[in-house]
């Protein structure tokens, strides 16, 4: 296994799963999830609640053990030796994990003194990341008073306290506002450029679609495609003319209109006409010139590319975020 654990980290991987099994009872949270991550990547596990995200991050990060597979982090095997492998990572989850009656300089403090580090040594990293995170002014106040995207950022300040090569943030951004979740993504690329191996789980297609460089779409423990962006878009098919009708009940003419150009099912939703065309530009101006000939009102008209929520939709035939419950993690946790 040394000879193994050698090998797979002269390839570049800083995270490496294979044939991941774990079983709760009668459930398969994780049925063979294989996955890699090289250093200084970013790659997202995109799925619905319930898919076994946490299961696997909780098994990449020693909190749980599989039941069958391997995996690794830095070329360390995290059922063989979790306490070196903890020492390679930075884990930051799904709530944001800190002690609301310390000020967040004395949260990161106590995270440096848990890590081995002397007192001042901590105090410096403590202020130092409070600067990063843009959280200096608030250092000396309760973190009970901090708002749900200064928790977050704390959170993760408190992951990168011990400068760790690798980093799993298991949902980072759940239920954020727009603005805390921009912010949470600047802080992201920040790492990813100074070095950093990220490995996140997400329900936001759009997160994945800005942040990762490759994306593993896992459903019911397995994953069922990988690539970019891009790659997955390609699954769903090429470029779609979308028309928005002006008044509902030209929506059938505009439906013709479009249905002379569609590679596919012509789609509608209330107003919205959408179609798959295989030649993007000029079947767009053919969809145009018949609009005119036609008099018909329209308040928008385009060419757009597929986004993940149409990857997910075609792999898993439901939406990303429908609700499923929630990973069999939640229930049973080793103490």
């Amino acid at each position: 296994m040394t000879v193994r654990r050698e090998v797979l980290h002269q390839m570049g991987d800083m995270i490496r799963a294979e044939g991941l099994v774990k079983r709760y009872k009668a459930v398969e949270a994780l049925r063979g999830l294989d996955l890699a991550v090289p250093e200084g990547t970013v790659l997202a596990l995109l799925g619905p609640n319930g898919a076994g995200k946490t299961t696997a991050v909780r098994c990449l990060t020693t909190l749980l053990v599989p039941d069958e597979g391997y995996a690794e982090v830095a070329g360390i095997d995290v059922v063989r030796d979790p306490q070196q492998a903890r020492r390679h990572l930075g884990l930051s989850g799904q709530y944001a994990a800190v002690d609301e009656h310390l000020t967040g300089y004395e949260n990161l403090t106590m995270v440096g003194r848990l890590y081995g580090m002397g007192k001042k040594q901590a105090q410096a990293r403590a202020r130092e990341l409070l600067d990063r995170f843009d959280l200096a002014d608030a250092g000396d106040r309760p973190s009970k008073t901090y708002s749900g995207g200064m928790r977050r950022r704390l959170d993760l300040a408190g992951a990168l306290v011990a400068a760790p090569p690798v980093l799993v943030l298991d949902e980072p951004t759940t239920g954020l506002d727009v603005r805390a979740r921009q912010q949470m993504w600047d802080v992201i690329r920040e790492l990813v450029a100074g070095g950093a191996t990220l490995l996140l789980t997400t329900q936001y297609l759009e997160e994945a679609d800005k942040l990762a460089d490759d994306i593993i779409v896992i459903d019911h423990g397995q994953a069922i495609a990988q690539g970019s962006a891009d790659d997955l878009k390609s699954q769903s098919g090429g470029e779609r003319v979308e028309v928005v009708v002006a008044e509902a009940g030209d929506v059938e003419a505009v439906r013709a209109v479009v249905a002379r150009v569609a590679a596919g099912e012509v789609q509608v939703d209330e107003r919205t006409v959408t179609a798959g065309v295989h030649d993007g530009v000029a079947d767009l101006r053919q969809v145009l010139e018949g609009l005119e000939a036609d008099r018909l009102r329209v308040l928008d008209v385009g060419l757009r590319r597929p986004t993940l929520d149409d990857v997910f939709l075609t792999l898993t035939g439901r939406v990303a975020d429908d609700g499923a419950e929630a990973d069999q993690t939640n229930q049973e946790v080793p103490a």
